[in-house]
């Protein structure tokens, strides 16, 4: 047996005695509770330093914004989970989060990942370009631009970037994109609001592969919003009977 093979795994997140719970080395006793939010506590525990109020204030706005979108199928899963095992209000939390993807939760861990590549770049105009008509030649859309309901612009995105300089290396590499975006379609095609939250989780300091999750963290909150109206006004059986009414049997 080698010695690295005998070392004893370690984490830097928590551990814990008879008398002490250390976060991040903090006493979460003493020095997290009734001082740390939410958002603030999230981002000390995952990024491993106490945050900073811009950070924790723009990582609200993001966790605001998409916390609530309507009854998308996530939010119907849910509450048919709860409607079939009323018992089981972590087993609906848990079928809605199963179900929160890209086509109703937004792209902007895609986008993230789109705009990481641009952000490394020299030249951004150059590397957007280049991008697009990646892009564009596989026939594909570039995440996070234009909207099937906002088609003009999406009202979020100017709110959202209001609260960050024009400056910043995220937002000019989204602007960047949108530029080249609308020269290569030779018509405007603006961001809409996963380009916008990525560009502030870029600003937050979040590294790409756990935007996702930052995205659940909202819909977990928002799942749970609908599953107490569940509970209290409940839907669920309405729509069961409408998904029963609107399937018919065919068998060739």
């Amino acid at each position: 047996m080698t010695d690295q093979s005998k070392q004893q795994a370690t984490t830097e997140i928590c551990g814990f005695d008879a008398d002490t719970i250390l976060l991040r080395g903090q006493n979460l006793v003493d020095d997290v509770i009734g001082r740390h939010t939410l958002t603030s506590a999230f981002l000390l525990q995952a990024l491993g330093e106490p945050p900073t109020e811009e950070q924790i204030a723009l990582l609200d706005i993001v966790l605001v914004t998409i916390m609530e979108h309507g009854m998308v199928p996530s939010v119907v899963a849910s509450r048919l989970t709860l409607h079939g095992a009323p018992e089981s209000l972590q087993g609906a939390v848990a079928a809605g989060l199963l179900g929160v993807g890209d086509r109703y939760a937004g792209t902007a861990a895609q986008c993230g990942e789109v705009l990481s590549g641009i952000l490394e770049a020299d030249d951004q105009a150059v590397a957007a370009a280049a991008l697009v008509k990646e892009y564009r030649g596989r026939r594909q859309p570039v995440p996070g631009f234009g909207h099937p309901i906002h088609t003009g612009k999406d009202p979020r995105v100017a709110k959202l970037l209001s609260y960050i300089s024009e400056d910043g290396p995220a937002y000019r590499a989204a602007k960047a994109l949108e530029v080249a975006l609308s020269e290569a379609l030779g018509r405007p095609l603006v961001m809409n609001v996963s380009t916008a939250l990525a560009v502030l989780m870029f600003e937050v300091g979040l590294p790409v592969k756990v935007m996702r999750g930052v995205i659940l963290i909202a819909r977990c909150a928002g799942l749970v919003g609908h599953l107490l109206e569940e509970m209290e006004r409940p839907v669920g059986d309405a729509l069961w009977r409408g998904a029963e009414g609107a399937v018919t049997y065919h068998h060739d």
